[in-house]
């Protein structure tokens, strides 16, 4: 067995020095492991499907493997296509999956359909769409009257969604409460029979799912049983991001019997908004939770101060990855732009080329843009003024990624219609912000290929058969396929195709990548520098990067700077008896510091730092000014 396991071990690039590891491999029972940044908790949950795969015999059950974003799936699926027998695992009876993906396919869909609805479009911004053109509708004008004297009226209508009390299913605004009383109101009724109407044209938020699947499962409890008994062991990676509602209706799934092991890092749970006020007894991580301290991404000088920062779960963290650099980059209030031309020329001077090529410098900060306050810096506007940040409308990943997803699944054999669903949506979800209609559902494709229906059946199946993921040429040709025929499908124009550049552009596999020069140390100085890349810590979440740069924010009341509190807590501060705010941008702090292999860099105000500055150069940190070349200041 041991041989076995260090064996596909070797295939995934894992190493197994650690007893907790090993534990987490052979366990067989209900577990919680907490494990810190880096420390290869993703490779492990796929070394732990590859070893289930070759055992398994069940043609009837399966294993169900959840996390929480499309990105995290597809890395495992990935890790399960390198090994012997992981390909089962992509097939029928098992599922591999988002949350949100498995409430809707076992429970919120079948629940919709029997009721005789056809699901449209499960989208929030589609839905924000479609109830405010119906509110303008001669039927709602009391309710539009009534919203009109509200400042955040039309919000109350965008943002309503199903909450499940009480066995039924109940309306609600973003506040959790309805803006008008339904029994008693005609305000009231309207805004509640606006959002059925809504339901009944099959438009639904991503929230309504769940609400709607646990309003299924109270009412045919039997339910719960027979996903218990078609997924007796279930993996949950990303444990932290799980919102209440989401461990709610996973607790009543899962109650029955089915062994259910959850990994992630609570410390790194930014995505939501703190715990609930009576926490459940199912909350991660439980207090009986293995742990998984060591980093392999990492060393000791970030480790430690990792840990330092550690909020929701005290963990001290061991760093076994390489000896990454840590600095302070210190300006003042006239050499604020300075900030990051100063860290691109130190990532240059410190960090291999070949490694940055791979991997360009990263630069995050907590805020983007800038507030009223008249404290300066604020975000990270005001270190890179021409920095446009993306519009609230969440970015599509590339759908070459859905495709090669897809086409794994489909290469697994057994259920091919899964394949071929997971590839619509694909485009459907892409094609989203260019048209002003919704594509239609896979099952109402027509398959005469006379129509544009049946000729779309081909291009996907092209897309999943072919290797048109294996150059930009086949891929470019293949995709200009696919735009000739959507507009035919949907019977308007496409609107602003150049905006699906993004969406649709081709991207290497990452085994294909190539380094665009091979450098000799000795000359680097004389290649231009690697450009950084700009963004949010919070887009950068599960993220491994060269280089990192952090810039001092203002927290969101206007009071206090994140890095000048965590220097503050890192030097021997008490970080469980900080302010709520403290600790909160002490998190955002932790997340962004994790990410890096080689050059960590903080970039804080001079006379914030001066306190601290002693101290942290005695634990081996660097200090640098925004006019050096490179040389420790």
């Amino acid at each position: 067995m041991k041989d076995k396991v260090e064996n596909l071990a070797q295939i995934l690039g894992l190493d197994l020095p650690h007893a907790e590891q090993w534990d987490f491999v052979q366990s067989e029972l209900s577990q919680d492991l907490q494990a810190a940044p880096g420390s290869g908790k993703t490779t492990l949950i796929g070394l732990k499907l590859a070893l289930l795969a070759g055992a398994w015999t069940s043609q009837t059950q399966g294993i169900c493997v959840l996390s929480h974003t499309n990105t995290a799936k597809d890395e495992i699926i990935n890790r399960l296509t390198a090994v012997p027998d992981g390909r089962r695992f992509l097939q029928y009876p098992h599922f591999i999956g988002t949350i949100q993906s498995f409430a809707n396919t076992f429970l919120a869909l079948p629940a919709i359909r029997a009721l005789g609805y056809e699901v449209q479009a499960v989208d929030d911004d589609i839905y924000e769409a479609a109830a405010l053109r119906l509110l303008e509708r001669r039927d709602f004008s009391t309710l539009r009257s009534f919203l009109n004297r509200r400042r955040d009226g039309l919000d109350s209508v965008a943002q309503a969604v199903f909450v499940c009390e009480a066995g039924k299913l109940k309306v609600v605004g973003p506040r959790g409460s309805a803006p008008a009383d339904p029994d008693t109101t005609a305000s009231g009724q309207q805004y509640d029979r606006l959002k059925r109407q809504l339901a009944k044209e099959g438009l639904f938020r991503y929230d309504d799912m769940y609400a709607i699947a646990e309003w299924y499962l109270i009412r045919n409890p039997a339910i719960a049983v027979a996903v218990s008994q078609r997924f007796p062991f279930v993996l949950l990676d990303e444990m932290q991001d799980t919102s209440d509602v989401q461990q709610h209706l996973l607790d009543l799934v899962f109650s029955s019997g089915a062994v259910v092991q959850r990994v992630g890092d609570v410390n790194q749970g930014i995505f939501t908004d703190g715990t609930p006020a009576s926490p459940r007894a199912s909350a991660f991580p439980a207090p009986s939770s293995a742990e998984l301290p060591v980093s392999q991404r990492f060393g000791t000088k970030i480790a430690d101060m990792a840990s330092a920062l550690t909020i929701r779960r005290r963990q001290r963290i061991s760093g076994a990855g390489p000896d990454t650099q840590v600095g302070l980059l210190l300006f003042d209030n006239h050499s604020v732009r300075e900030v990051v031309p100063t860290f691109e020329r130190m990532a240059h001077a410190l960090v291999p080329r070949e490694v940055l090529v791979r991997n360009p410098p990263r630069v995050l900060g907590a805020r983007l843009t800038k507030g009223t306050s008249a404290t300066y810096p604020q975000s990270l506007a005001c270190y890179l003024p021409d920095h446009a940040p993306s519009s609230r409308v969440p970015v599509q990943r590339e759908l070459i990624s859905t495709v090669r997803a897809a086409g794994a699944r489909w290469a697994a054999g057994g259920n091919d219609h899964e394949a071929v669903a997971e590839l619509w949506e694909g485009v459907r979800t892409t094609m989203r912000p260019s048209l002003t209609v919704s594509l239609p559902p896979l099952s109402r494709l027509e398959r005469s290929m006379t129509t544009a229906g049946g000729q779309l059946r081909l291009v996907l199946r092209d897309l999943l058969m072919d290797s048109c993921d294996a150059d930009k040429t086949t891929w470019n040709s293949t995709t200009a396929r696919l735009l000739e025929l959507l507009p035919d499908l949907a019977q308007v124009p496409l609107r602003d195709p150049a905006a699906l550049a993004e969406s649709l552009k081709f991207v290497p596999r990452p085994e294909s990548t190539v380094v665009d020069v091979a450098v000799n140390p000795n000359d680097q100085d004389l290649l231009p520098q690697v450009p950084s890349i700009a963004g949010s810590i919070q887009s950068a979440k599960g993220e491994t990067h060269a280089a990192t740069l952090l810039l001092e924010c203002l927290d969101r009341r206007g009071v206090k700077h994140d890095i000048q509190e965590a220097l503050k807590l890192l030097v021997g501060g008490d970080v469980q008896r900080a302010q709520i705010t403290v600790q909160r941008a002490a998190q955002l702090i932790f997340v962004g510091a994790t990410r890096p292999t080689h050059l960590l860099v903080l970039a804080t105000h001079r006379q914030h730092a001066a306190p601290y500055t002693e101290e942290l150069v005695t634990r081996g940190w660097s200090i640098y000014e925004t006019s050096d070349q490179f040389r420790e200041a």
